[in-house]
C-alpha cells in the first residue's frame, strides 16, 4: 500500500515537471508577402504581371473579379499573430488601386506605373 502511494506521488511529481515542456510550433497561413515585391507593384500592371511577380492571389471573389486579396498571417509558437493584407483591384484586368492593411511590414507608399511615388 505504502509502496504504490509513493509510486502514484512520484508520477504525479513528474507529471507536473514535464507539463511546462510543451513545444509549441510556429502557424504561417496564407501567401507570404515580400515587401520587395510588394514595393514592385505598379498600377497600370496586368493580372499576368501581377501572377508573375507574387504568385496567384489566396482570395479572389467570384462576386467581384476584379479584386485579389493576398492575405498572410503569422503566429510564432503560442505568442502575438501578425496579420497582413494586400488588395487589388483591376479595371479592364489592370490594376487601377493597391490597397495595403496599416500593420504591414515597410513604406506604405507605391509607385504609380511611371515610377513616381
Amino acid at each position: 500500500m505504502r509502496n504504490s502511494i509513493i509510486s502514484l506521488l512520484a508520477a504525479g511529481l513528474i507529471l507536473l515537471q514535464t507539463g511546462g515542456c510543451i513545444y509549441k510550433i510556429d502557424i504561417q497561413q496564407g501567401n507570404s508577402i515580400d515587401m520587395e515585391d510588394v514595393n514592385s507593384l505598379r498600377t497600370g500592371m496586368t493580372r499576368q504581371q501581377v501572377v508573375f511577380l507574387m504568385g496567384t492571389a489566396l482570395v479572389q471573389d467570384p462576386f467581384e473579379s476584379n479584386r485579389w486579396d493576398y492575405v498572410y498571417t503569422f503566429q510564432p509558437g503560442g505568442g502575438d499573430i501578425t496579420k497582413e493584407h494586400l488588395t487589388l483591384i483591376f479595371e479592364n484586368d489592370v490594376v487601377t488601386e493597391i490597397r495595403r492593411s496599416p500593420d504591414m511590414r515597410g513604406s506604405n507608399a507605391i509607385r504609380k506605373a511611371d515610377g513616381r511615388f
